[in-house]
């Protein structure tokens, strides 16, 4: 018999399970581990991010270890904006420092849906980069 996958909590979400989702995903991409980020993701998954189109799990790990070998020292916040049924909207920030040395501050939003089992299924994020100096750093 197969083990049917699940990611707790699972939808319909209310705001104690929809901040536990966020948090947990927040706490997931801080670990910078593309296997363990993946296994919160559909098979199937859909992305947008900025201008990449990502479908699939193998497709999610791959632009995820692409990602941290451009973005250095990396740590993310990630705050719920909004939830209703299977779906959350999150605001984030996050900091790195590319290949150059040059830091930058990333500003986004976020929006997810997930099927039944609480895995996400699809996620569109929006995300524009400032360069900022090291010392503007919020954290640390």
């Amino acid at each position: 018999m197969k083990q049917i996958e699940q990611r707790l909590p699972l939808p319909p979400f209310n705001m104690e399970t929809a901040l536990q989702k966020v948090q947990l995903a927040e706490d997931a991409w801080n670990s910078q581990d593309p296997e363990r980020i993946s296994k919160a993701y559909s098979i199937d998954t859909e992305w947008r991010n900025r201008t990449d189109f990502i479908n699939g799990r193998e497709e999610v790990v791959a632009f995820l270890k692409l990602k941290w070998q451009k973005e250095l020292n990396y740590k993310l916040k990630k705050e719920l904006w909004g939830f209703r049924e299977n779906r959350i909207a999150v605001r984030f920030e996050y900091e790195y420092k590319d290949v150059h040395g040059q830091w930058w501050r990333a500003y986004g939003n976020e929006n997810w849906e997930f099927d039944e089992n609480g895995l996400m299924q699809k996620r569109y994020a929006s995300i524009n980069d400032l360069a900022i100096d090291q010392m503007n750093r919020k954290f640390i």
